[in-house]
């Protein structure tokens, strides 16, 4: 029997153009999304709102946490910068102060704040021998020697649990600035001398996606001198302190674990105790008491109420002259982060790291007295206020009615 093959019908032209058709504009769709996402680095939602869709610095589609903040507030790329430190550099606890100040302000708008990348370190509170400054060196060059990474000394993932936060140094950032200089005045606004409540309640700033501040010129601080008034005050002075990079908490708790049980001090006395002479030559001070409420006489009589005898001292301080706290080893055990040397050296970079570390040991301790009274339910060494009126007086050195 024979068998007769059917011939296979022809493709009509028809199909195969519609075909190509298809192909070719499934293409050119995936062509078009994926340069929106990456080049222009924005798309736009269903409520036509613009949502920043980047990838910053060390960026893990799995640790990534959506903050819901699509704005950003930008300050400046140094702290207290512009304004009258741009040339010089603040202690830790004065850069904290204004550095706090953004973060509050950067809350109250609901905003991710634009912190800098890098912390200048006074070489006052520094003898970790980082600072290296050449005569023929720029500006820039000087400021990378005298600076820190600011992650080097800050979680910024913890941070923004609390305040959401992004580096200047980001590649998310820079995206930022390349989305708002293409949209130019419809999404930035240079602002200065503008109250946070007008920023947040004026719709000229309320929705646009970056506003440049520029603070007080004095320091960004001054922009928070309001902070007596305790409902004002949106985060407290212990956030930043416990906000330190995970290797510095890390190293805090290999020492409160050997540690155990214990106590401690922390003594301010260095340059708080700066005195001048008058117009008579008679030497002056603006904490009168603090020479001899820091002397190891005078703090053995003010702890002995708070303090049993025996325990477990960790003293952090910046007096220099070795042995000086020895006197207080009649009545307790001195322990000081020198101690732990074989924990803390292999990653202490500077003083700020190294001071960091002991506010976390001081933290965690049983008992924890303070140079000054900050708070109501401080325990602290001296009635001399931390910030006075500018008065100058003759130092006081004997245990007289005042001072005790």
């Amino acid at each position: 029997m024979a068998f007769h093959r059917v011939p296979k019908p022809k493709p009509k032209p028809r199909s195969r153009i519609l075909f190509l058709t298809l192909a070719i504009a499934a293409i050119a769709l995936l062509f078009l999304l994926s340069s929106l996402i990456s080049t222009n680095g924005s798309s736009l939602s269903s409520s036509g709102t613009r949502e920043i869709v980047l990838k910053p610095k060390n960026w893990n589609p799995q640790k990534r946490i959506r903050t819901g903040h699509e704005k950003y507030l930008y300050w400046g790329n140094r702290i207290d910068c512009p304004g009258k430190h741009c040339d010089s550099c603040e202690g830790l606890g004065h850069q904290e102060s204004s550095l706090r100040c953004a973060l509050e302000e950067a809350m109250f708008l609901q905003r991710t704040l634009v912190m800098p990348s890098r912390m200048c370190i006074n070489p006052l509170h520094n003898k970790k021998g980082i600072l290296h400054h050449s005569d023929n060196a720029s500006l820039e060059e000087r400021w990378a020697a005298s600076s820190c990474a600011m992650d080097s000394l800050y979680d910024m993932d913890l941070i923004s649990n609390t305040v959401p936060v992004i580096l200047d140094n980001s590649e998310l950032w820079y995206q930022v600035l390349s989305t708002s200089m293409k949209l130019g005045a419809r999404e930035i606004a240079h602002v200065e001398g503008v109250t946070r409540i007008a920023l947040k309640e004026n719709n000229l700033y309320s929705n646009l996606l970056l506003i440049n501040r520029t603070a007080s010129p004095l320091s960004w601080f001054m922009e928070c001198k309001d902070r007596n008034n305790r409902s004002a005050i949106m985060l407290p002075y212990s956030f930043l302190p416990s906000m330190a990079a995970k290797k510095l908490r890390d190293a805090a708790d290999k020492v409160k674990a050997v540690l155990g049980d214990y106590d401690a001090i922390h003594v301010r006395r260095g340059d708080k105790m700066k005195t001048r002479k008058d117009r008579f030559g008679v030497e002056r001070t603006l904490h009168p008491h603090l020479d001899r409420d820091t002397r190891p006489e005078f703090i053995l009589r003010r702890i002995k109420k708070w303090v049993p005898p025996g325990r477990t001292i960790f003293i952090a301080s910046n007096e220099r002259t070795p042995g000086f706290f020895s006197p207080l080893s009649v009545r307790y055990k001195l322990a000081y982060s020198s101690n732990y040397s074989q924990i803390l050296d292999p990653l202490i970079e500077n003083n700020y790291q190294l001071f960091m570390i002991e506010r976390l040991i001081m933290m965690g301790a049983k008992t924890f007295i303070k140079t000054f009274k900050l708070d109501e339910t401080d325990l602290y060494l001296t009635d001399d206020p931390k910030k006075n009126n500018k008065m100058w007086q003759i130092p006081v050195y004997t245990m007289d009615e005042e001072g005790s």
